[in-house]
């Protein structure tokens, strides 16, 4: 039987403006998971939701994020400027991470991040930035060797999934793999291309996802 949760939208406060959140808290929480999104994707990706939910069942609490206004999201739906800054992506992360923590209701769960492709690369350089409030990383079809510069910074333990079929990502994945210092691994989907549309495999990823952050929510932070 599925348990349904109650979704809060929030806004978060960032230099000349807000970003729109989604927040979900379910009872007995363990940790909170961050959801950087990329590519012009938003809060409300169908993909990202579906792996939320399942960390949801998995009593973990969630914050979807837009990582840019509205006014910036209608541009980038014309130009494709700003799916792409990566420093822009990660600043708001950082953002995001600092609500968190500012939170009364979130303020006390360790937060994890959880990056989907340009997403991902965001999420590194957040966990590189503020080593003492990632607790852990997700990447799902990421590109992490766009935060190159950041990953040998990076002290949270990285989950990278790639589908069996992304070629071009899963090599760029292999080698940000290399250069990142501490805990890691590289999950593979078998069957799966970069949206992981194929039968069960975003199923495979959410299940994967919610394991690493539970494993490492109980964990002290270097």
């Amino acid at each position: 039987m599925t348990t349904e949760h109650k979704q809060t939208a929030v806004s978060i406060d960032i230099p000349g403006g807000q970003i729109g959140a989604d927040l979900v808290i379910p009872s007995q929480a363990e940790g909170i998971v961050l959801f950087a999104h990329g590519s012009g994707s938003s809060r409300h990706s169908p993909r990202n939701r579906r792996v939320a939910q399942v960390l949801q069942r998995s009593a973990i609490a969630t914050l979807l994020v837009d990582l840019l206004t509205p006014e910036e999201e209608r541009a980038d739906e014309r130009t494709g400027e700003f799916r792409f800054d990566i420093g822009l992506l990660a600043q708001r992360t950082i953002e995001g991470l600092r609500w968190l923590h500012e939170n009364e209701a979130t303020t006390h769960l360790p937060a994890g991040i959880f990056g989907a492709s340009t997403g991902a690369a965001a999420a590194l350089i957040a966990a590189a930035e503020h080593p003492t409030r990632v607790y852990a990383v997700v990447s799902r079809g990421g590109r992490p060797d766009l935060a190159e510069t950041y990953l040998a910074r990076v002290r949270a333990p990285v989950l990278l999934i790639v589908g069996s079929r992304d070629a071009e990502v899963l090599q760029l994945n292999r080698a940000a793999l290399e250069a990142l210092p501490f805990e890691k691994e590289l999950r593979v989907i078998k069957g799966a291309t970069h949206l992981f549309e194929e039968p069960g495999a975003l199923d495979e990823v959410a299940r994967a996802a919610a394991e690493w952050f539970r494993s490492h929510f109980s964990l002290d932070l270097i």
